[in-house]
């Protein structure tokens, strides 16, 4: 393989003669061999752009000429069409703030943009540092481009999340009728509706989807611009002034803004702490919910069975026929993995010194993982369990039958206590409420017919 070499403060090295990353990134490769997972495409993405709005701004500003501008933009457009995909070779948990995949982006353009230029690999017609990077710092392009990605991921979670919902509400209207045994502390408690359980979960998902909404405009105040600490230092004021607003262009977030105070924004990780509780939050909704719907059809002989999961796979080698709640047990995986993300998140943000966070990797590489996972595991338990469940209406008819908890309802008449002894009764003679109340003429037939009624115990429908 054809060689050439390069060179930075450290010394000097070989470069693949093809390769469009430079000594830099190279170093970061030899030194970071850490997850085996490079940087989220998501987040080069936005690094490009950010490249993008600051070549753009610096044109408008003739710090650099139009020629290497433009050379530079082509390069990112390229980019983020989908070339150069593999050039991008620097793991995603690195020591240095973020530096070694700010430089990775910047050699990457750096070269492509001296290709166009008519140059070849490695002379740098056009500099990583003195124009791809100008006027900019790894410590407010690195945050800057986290949270555009954890924007453009959570617009994705929140839409799976809302159609999820939309298909929990379809459940509870289509089993409104169906009539079954509450239980708590699984033990019987009193008759509801199969649909509101249903409806509980949907109604859940508006708390979920309101935090995580409110942790999206967390995300909409940037840094950029403030370099290396806050005090803006190495830009011009008319780049200060004009390279966030250039961002909302070559994003499409019109909604983004140049933090009031850069000194915070550059060092206080806090925000991403807030998205990453609320997708927390949101997870162990999710994860009760499941570990509900296993419950719930647990059997199918010989457990509550009362809702029959679609079946998705084989659920064991050993034992034919055997069909396992997979879907609802890949989310609670899911949220296991985000529980142990959330306090590596809150770790890396308090254990910033000073005027910047040095973890900002671990800290992205782990919410990135937490927002995309969980999106994965919407996604699926939609599609592949929620649409697809149907009731079993026999067995929910007989856990009702079966149950005394309807004798909560005859306190209000004959009293706690009484009605404690005719719910013991009915535990060791086996005997309905219903039979017992008749025998012993606590209740006429209408007024049990009226009273035990199971659908009138099941709340006020709105």
């Amino acid at each position: 393989m054809e060689k050439r070499i390069e060179s930075d403060s450290i010394g000097s090295m070989e470069i693949p003669q093809d390769a469009y990353y430079g000594v830099q990134t190279l170093r970061a490769v030899e030194n970071f061999q850490i997850t085996g997972h490079k940087i989220h495409s998501v987040f080069i993405k936005n690094l490009v752009l950010v490249k993008k709005a600051a070549a753009i701004t610096n044109m408008k500003t003739n710090s650099i000429s139009k020629e290497t501008g433009n050379a530079i933009i082509q390069a990112c457009d390229e980019i983020l069409s989908g070339k150069f995909s593999d050039q991008f070779v620097v793991d995603a948990i690195q020591g240095g703030a973020g530096t070694s995949s700010n430089m990775n982006v910047n050699e990457v353009i750096a070269n492509r943009a001296t290709e166009i230029l008519g140059g070849k690999k490695g002379e740098y017609i056009v500099h990583p540092n003195d124009h791809v990077n100008k006027e900019q710092s790894t410590n407010d392009v690195v945050p800057t481009a986290g949270k555009l990605s954890v924007m453009d991921l959570l617009k994705n979670l929140i839409k799976e999340i809302e159609l999820l919902q939309i298909a929990l509400r379809k459940k509870e209207k289509e089993f409104h009728n169906i009539i079954k045994m509450g239980r708590t502390q699984l033990q019987d408690a009193v008759p509801m509706r199969l649909g509101q359980s249903f409806g509980g979960y949907a109604a859940m998902l508006n708390k979920d989807l309101y935090r995580l909404k409110e942790a999206y405009k967390e995300m909409i105040w940037v840094n950029l611009g403030g370099t290396a600490i806050g005090t803006g230092i190495n830009t011009s004021r008319e780049y200060f002034e004009n390279v966030v607003p250039e961002l909302c262009k070559v994003t499409g977030y019109s909604e983004l803004n140049q933090a009031d105070n850069l000194f915070d924004s550059t060092e206080n990780l806090d925000g991403f702490v807030a998205v990453s509780g609320a997708i927390k939050t949101c997870a162990m909704n999710l994860s009760k919910m499941c570990s509900d719907l296993r419950l719930l059809s647990s059997g199918p002989r010989t457990g509550i069975g009362e809702i029959n999961l679609p079946p998705r796979q084989n659920g064991s080698s050993i034992m034919p026929g055997k069909i396992n709640p997979v879907i609802p047990e890949v989310v609670n995986q899911v949220a296991f993995l985000i529980v142990g993300h959330d306090a590596t998140i809150a770790m890396a943000a308090e254990a910033g010194q000073l005027e910047l966070n040095a973890f900002e990797p671990v800290l992205f590489y782990t919410l990135f993982e937490s927002i995309t996972s969980l999106t994965g595991a919407v996604n699926t338990l939609t599609r592949n369990c929620i649409e697809g469940i149907t009731a079993n209406k026999e067995n929910c008819t007989a856990h009702l039958e079966q149950s005394i908890g309807i004798v909560t309802a005859l306190c209000p008449i004959i009293g706690y206590q009484k009605s404690a002894e005719i719910a013991k009764k009915a535990l060791k003679t086996g005997k309905t409420i219903r039979q017992l109340v008749l025998e012993e003429k606590i209740l006429s037939e209408q007024e049990c017919d009226k009273i035990l009624d199971p659908k009138s115990m099941t709340g006020y429908i709105r």
